[in-house]
């Protein structure tokens, strides 16, 4: 898609260009290796660090880049398009500082972000429980009020940088009989007395981006590390889910257009028949569905981009729907890219295979599409009350 449809500022265009050219010459090269043996990368976590890419949307204030919503995606689009693992670092330091800045008291927030913002530490955000997925209402996690703070028992499912991050935002529930008004939100940091984690979770994709429980055995947690208001956790969970399922989109579009580079660039060379395979119009049908997905998808993801930017009461509407419709398109291209190359697409040889497998975990975490769905509809038919 041509940035002029959305008049990408110099700026924007200008960052694209520095994270295509850092993510191709810092971050592919150890793409592979990384999924292969399951491991975090750290060369490529340095190469983001280097050039201040690691937590793009921390504002100045607390020696950030300053990035906005737009850039942000830009960078994970980017990095996603070689390596979905490493699109993590700045997707998830997004996600755990969010509901910092959001509601967390400036004396909290000068705490923990410079950390993040200056590449010394990472922010995880702890909300699934084993039994409390979508319904995150659900939650068990406790947090009893003592007289220097707080007490945190329980353990939190799927935490994406469990074991690397330094810091992790923590929902818990406070007050057991005010229900969805009971539930609060903490941080919590990685050397704290009862705070483990549980085995790496051996997954299909991802694999160099860390997935861990989080487990609570008496965690003491100081009154001030309480984020916003007592109570107000769940709804601060949501906030914070607005904005941040943008960011998935993001790296959603950039793991469908490495698919589709790497699908083009074979089928031009590959020939059958006497001629490349491009030529056959059957192929160029199947090119131009993965194109329009993917054209479509990016600029959803955009437009969201711009309501979280501006704080749009919509943006939770824009949100949900940029990360399905970009999440359904990532798979669907990845599986028609592994098919285009037929038996080589099926090999650890082409990076598509991992693309695909990567690809997957975008339509399920920060919430399964089918939430995205029911979010859709119901703010749709909220919207079709209110004009009615």
């Amino acid at each position: 898609m041509s940035d002029d449809v959305f008049r990408l500022s110099e700026e924007h265009q200008h960052l694209r260009q520095v994270v295509r050219k850092l993510a191709k010459s810092e971050i592919e090269p150890h793409a592979a290796e990384a999924d292969e043996r399951a491991e975090f990368p750290q060369a490529s976590y340095a190469a983001l660090r280097r050039a201040d890419l690691h937590a793009p949307h921390l504002p100045v204030e607390y020696d950030g880049m300053g990035a906005d919503a737009l850039a942000t995606c830009l960078v994970i689009e980017e990095v996603a398009r070689v390596c979905a693992s490493t699109s993590l670092v700045p997707a998830v330091n997004k996600l755990g500082t969010m509901p910092l800045l959001l509601a967390g008291d400036p004396s909290l927030n000068a705490r923990y972000l410079p950390p993040v913002a200056r590449g010394e530490a990472m922010f995880a955000y702890g909300l699934s429980e084993r039994d409390a997925g979508s319904d995150t209402a659900s939650m068990v996690s406790r947090a009893v009020r003592t007289g220097n703070g707080w007490v945190l028992n329980g353990q939190k499912s799927w935490i994406t940088g469990a074991g690397i991050a330094d810091y992790y935002t923590v929902l818990a529930v406070t007050d057991p009989a005010a229900g969805k008004a009971g539930i609060s939100a903490f941080v919590l940091e990685k050397g704290d007395p009862g705070f483990t984690f549980g085995a790496p979770e051996r997954k299909m994709g991802i694999k160099g981006s860390p997935t861990r429980e989080l487990l609570f055995d008496d965690v003491p947690l100081p009154a001030d590390r309480l984020v916003g208001v007592e109570g107000d956790g769940l709804t601060l969970a949501l906030r914070t889910l607005d904005h941040t399922r943008i960011t998935i989109g993001a790296q959603a579009v950039g793991i469908a257009q490495g698919a589709l580079d790497v699908a083009l660039g074979y089928v031009t060379e590959r020939r059958q028949f006497g001629k490349a395979i491009a030529d056959f119009q059957g192929i160029q049908f199947l090119l131009a569905d993965m194109a329009m997905k993917l054209e479509a998808a990016r600029a959803l993801v955009y437009v969201a981009a711009g309501m979280s930017e501006r704080g749009d009461r919509e943006v939770g509407y824009f949100g949900a729907a940029a990360k399905c419709v970009a999440s359904d398109a990532a798979m669907a291209i990845t599986t028609d890219a592994v098919q285009l190359l037929g038996g080589y697409g099926y090999t650890r040889d082409f990076p598509l295979e991992r693309m695909m497998r990567d690809a997957k975990i975008t339509q399920i975490y920060e919430g399964t599409n089918q939430i995205q769905r029911i979010v859709v509809a119901r703010r749709l038919l909220a919207r079709g009350t209110r004009n009615s």
